[in-house]
Parts: C-alpha cells; sequence; structure tokens
C-alpha cells in the first residue's frame, strides 16, 4: 500500500520550485508518494525542505513548529540537527535519494543461490561466480568504443553491442546482461518506451543512460525509474567512472 510523506517546502528559487513539482507529481507512480504539504493538508508534514539562502525560510526553521521534523538543508552553514545538506547546484536525484532514505520501504531480496536439483553446493562453489556482462547501446561506434573503454577500467571486459533500440532488445532477450548502458535517443523505439522494455525484460539489470541536454523532470522520472545513472551527453568521465565502480 502506497504511504504519502507530506514534505514542507521553505524557500527556493522558480527553477527549484518547477523541479520539486515535477518531483511530486512523479512520486504518484510510486509506493512511497511526496506531496507539497499546505495548512489544510490532512497531515503534518515528516520532512521539511529548506532553502538556506532564504531569509524567510531561515527564520521559520526556527519555530517550535518544526522541531520534530526531518530537515535537508540547501546550502554551506547547515544547522546541526539537519539530516542531510546539499550545495548548489542541486543534484535532484541525490535529494531524492536522501528522501528515500528515510521514508522508502527497503526492497525484497531475491537471493538464488544457484543450487540446482543434481547440483551439490561445493560443485557450485568449485565453478566460482560467472563473469560479468554487460550491453552496450549506442548507435555512434564511437560512443560504443569509449563506453566499452570505461567498462574495461572498471574490470569488466564482456561485452556486447547494439547500434538501435530493438537490437538490444532482441540481446537482452537472449542473454543475461549486469549491466546496460545505454543512449536514449537510439533509433527504432522511443526513449522511455525502450528503457521500460529493457527493464521488463531482465528485471535484475542495472541500468546507466546517457541522453543530449536532459532536462530536470527527466533527471527526476530517471531515478523514480529506477535507472543508476541518468547523464547529460557527453557523461562526466569522473563521475561515470565512479560509478561504474559503484555497480558493478
Amino acid at each position: 500500500m502506497a504511504q504519502r510523506i507530506f514534505v514542507k517546502v521553505m524557500g527556493f528559487n522558480d527553477v527549484e520550485r518547477h523541479a520539486l513539482n515535477t518531483l511530486f507529481r512523479l512520486s504518484e507512480q510510486r509506493e512511497t508518494v511526496y506531496a507539497l504539504w499546505r495548512p489544510d493538508a490532512p497531515e503534518p508534514p515528516k520532512l521539511a525542505l529548506i532553502d538556506g539562502q532564504s531569509y524567510e525560510a531561515t527564520v521559520e526553521f526556527e519555530s517550535p513548529s518544526n522541531e520534530g521534523l526531518q530537515i535537508i538543508w540547501i546550502g554551506s552553514v547547515v544547522p546541526v540537527r539537519a539530516y542531510r545538506s546539499f550545495d548548489r547546484p542541486l543534484s535532484w536525484p541525490e535529494v531524492i535519494k536522501a528522501m528515500d532514505e528515510l521514508f522508502a520501504s527497503p526492497e525484497a531480496l531475491d537471493i538464488d543461490l544457484g543450487f540446482g536439483d543434481d547440483t551439490s553446493p561445493g560443485e557450485v562453489a568449485a565453478a566460482g561466480p560467472p563473469a560479468r556482462r554487460a550491453l552496450i547501446a549506442a548507435a555512434s561506434r564511437d560512443e560504443r568504443l569509449y563506453l566499452r573503454a570505461k567498462l574495461a577500467l572498471a574490470d569488466l571486459t564482456q561485452a556486447d553491442e547494439a547500434e538501435t533500440g530493438p537490437q538490444a532488445l532482441e540481446l537482452a532477450r537472449a542473454n543475461h546482461y549486469d549491466l546496460a548502458l545505454v543512449d536514449f535517443g537510439l533509433t527504432g523505439i522511443s526513449g522511455w518506451d525502450f528503457l521500460k522494455e529493457l527493464t521488463q525484460s531482465r528485471g535484475s539489470l542495472r541500468l546507466i543512460v546517457t541522453k543530449e541536454r536532459a532536462s530536470i523532470g527527466e533527471h527526476i522520472r530517471a531515478r523514480f525509474s529506477g535507472i543508476e545513472g541518468f547523464f547529460n551527453k557527453p557523461p562526466h568521465p569522473g563521475r561515470l567512472a565512479d560509478l561504474l565502480q559503484k555497480v558493478h
């Protein structure tokens, strides 16, 4: 059953307010729903997002009515009782992640020990873990070569390549991949439809996506869709390398 978390928002400029409204709207599709708290809301807020650069917000923060709230603070001078803090420019997926760490229910573990009816645990252990395998889906050969090189640096050397969305889906249905690095603009299918089909074909597949001029709303939607990384093109080399080390 979905839970609704009311969020008190203090401060922020028009662009950031638009991003927050997008966050609230897209969260309606999840089990943990975030909603803007208003005085007429049916429940008190459980979280406050506070813009530390706003005088009115910092004054409101000192109100006794906010003492029991979890606080996510935006700004450099952080009060002691803040749960998390972020500096500008804001990374909205990181803000959402911090919110989810507070309120989202942990996903049930799906552990497959790999023991068949006629296979002993000793035989499985002796065989060692299977090699990890990746899917690279991008129309540009240069981009595929670049992503392959990044995977190799993360010690993930087995990878298959696709130039179009349908080719990538065909490979995903026929093979097991631990990770997919894909270009949102692949031909043959629209981006979000492609990502939905790809994750449905392999539920445990971890996704890293690149896109030309991705909007704030798209970054937020990617976070809510379970995508590990959603990068504007070209992806920042250091951040991509760090993420590959984490997911690999």
